[in-house]
């Protein structure tokens, strides 16, 4: 359920987040990222996710996630659980006055590359890339949240 944004942001200046990032891989192993749109973390590259809605079960928020972030219909069921994750931004989607925290649960999925860049969304990222993972760990415009999915495995 969208939120009016007024409520939205009393929730995010009192309360952690749940969410859901995805690790997308494609066949040649490479990870696809967006250039982030909105704060937090805007202008880094990130991997694609969402919050999870209340009342929502999380293979709902997933197979949402997948469709406004992706484009694509994804099942939970065929993910690999990467685990669970906090982070912790000093601004917000509405400015810099409060901090955001996120408890944020990850999956990997592996994706046909040919197939998702037809669908990609622009609202919360203006646009893609594939990155070698020994790449991104480099990049210092790559978000260091999204840098720790990789960093110990």
């Amino acid at each position: 359920m969208r939120l009016d944004r007024g409520l939205f942001q009393l929730i995010v200046k009192n309360t952690p987040l749940i969410s859901i990032d995805l690790i997308v891989k494609n066949n040649q192993g490479k990870v696809l990222l967006g250039q982030r749109l909105n704060q937090p973390a805007k202008g880094y590259w990130f991997v694609p996710g969402g919050r999870v809605f209340k009342d929502e079960l999380l293979d709902e928020a997933f197979r949402r996630t997948g469709r406004e972030e992706l484009g694509l219909e994804i099942n939970i069921h065929s993910a690999k659980f990467v685990g669970v994750y906090e982070h912790f931004y000093a601004d917000n989607f509405s400015g810099n006055d409060f901090t955001t925290h996120y408890v944020v649960h990850c999956y990997e999925i592996l994706v046909d590359d040919q197939q998702l860049l037809m669908t990609l969304p622009l609202e919360q990222h203006d646009r893609y890339q594939w990155f070698d993972i020994k790449d991104l760990l480099v990049d210092a415009s790559v978000h260091l949240y999204t840098q720790n999915y990789f960093i110990s495995r």
